[in-house]
C-alpha cells in the first residue's frame, strides 16, 4: 500500500504527545465540561488536530481552540535569539453565538469553513518548516482566493487576544510554553496593506476602527 506523502514527511518528527492532554486540562480550568464540544478529526495524514468549541452561557461569544498544533515544534528561525517561548502554539477564534456547526465531525456544513480555516492555519508552519507568532499573516491560497464562497476573507493575521488574559493564552508545558494565539480574518486589501506597510500599521488600523476580536461575517474594512 502506498504511503501518503504527508505521512512520510511527518514519520520521523518528534511528537510531544502529552500536549493535547495539557491543552484539554488547561481548558477545563476555565470552562465546564458540559460547555465544551470537540470537533474530532477522523483521518489525519500528518498529525491529529481537533478543535474545541466552548459555549459558556455567561459569555456573549463562543470560542474555538485547536488541539494538536503543539504536538510538533515549530521551526523558529535563528534570527530569534531566544526560541524557547515561540516553539509551541495553538490557535483560537472567538465567534458570535449565532454561528453554529452541523456536528462534531466537520464536513460540508455551511460554517465548517471557519473550522477548516483554523486547522489550515495551524498546519501551515509544520507543512512548510516555518512558524507562526503575533504579527504573522497568511493568505488562504496562492492566488488570494477567499476561504469559501460564503466569505470575502482571503487571509488571516495572528494577534494577541484582547478578550482573554495571559493566564489563558499561555500554558506551561515541560518542553516550553504553549501559546494560544488569536486568529483574525482579513480581506484581500487588508492583507496587502499589512504586507506593504507592516504589522504595526495594520495594528494602528485595528485600533482606529475599534475592531472587535469576535468574528464578523460583514465586518467593516479597516482601510
Amino acid at each position: 500500500m502506498a504511503i501518503h506523502p504527508l505521512t512520510e514527511k511527518f514519520r520521523d518528527r518528534h511528537f510531544y504527545d502529552a500536549h493535547p492532554e495539557l491543552v484539554s486540562n488547561h481548558l477545563a480550568r476555565f470552562f465546564k465540561e458540559e460547555q465544551t464540544t470537540v470537533f474530532h478529526e477522523m483521518l489525519s495524514p500528518d498529525f491529529h488536530l481537533d478543535v474545541y468549541m466552548i459555549n459558556d452561557p455567561e459569555r456573549e461569544y463562543n470560542v474555538l481552540v485547536t488541539s494538536g498544533m503543539s504536538l510538533l515544534e515549530m521551526t523558529v528561525p535563528d534570527v530569534v535569539e531566544d526560541k524557547q517561548p515561540y516553539r509551541f502554539a495553538e490557535l483560537m477564534m472567538i465567534l458570535p453565538k449565532d454561528i453554529e456547526f452541523g456536528g462534531t465531525i466537520t464536513g460540508e456544513g455551511g460554517n465548517d469553513w471557519i473550522i477548516n480555516l483554523l486547522k489550515e492555519t495551524a498546519r501551515f508552519p509544520h507543512h512548510y518548516d516555518s512558524w507562526l507568532a503575533i504579527g504573522h499573516t497568511l493568505q488562504a491560497t496562492e492566488d488570494m482566493e477567499p476561504y469559501d464562497p460564503a466569505t470575502e476573507y482571503r487571509g488571516v493575521v495572528i494577534l494577541p487576544s484582547v478578550t482573554f488574559e495571559e493566564d489563558f493564552t499561555t500554558l506551561s508545558a515541560p518542553d516550553g510554553p504553549i501559546n494560544i494565539y488569536s486568529v483574525f480574518p482579513l480581506y484581500g486589501p487588508e492583507l496587502e496593506y499589512k504586507i506593504a506597510h507592516g504589522y504595526n500599521a495594520l495594528l494602528d488600523r485595528l485600533i482606529e476602527k475599534d475592531a472587535r476580536e469576535i468574528f464578523d461575517f460583514k465586518r467593516e474594512s479597516l482601510l
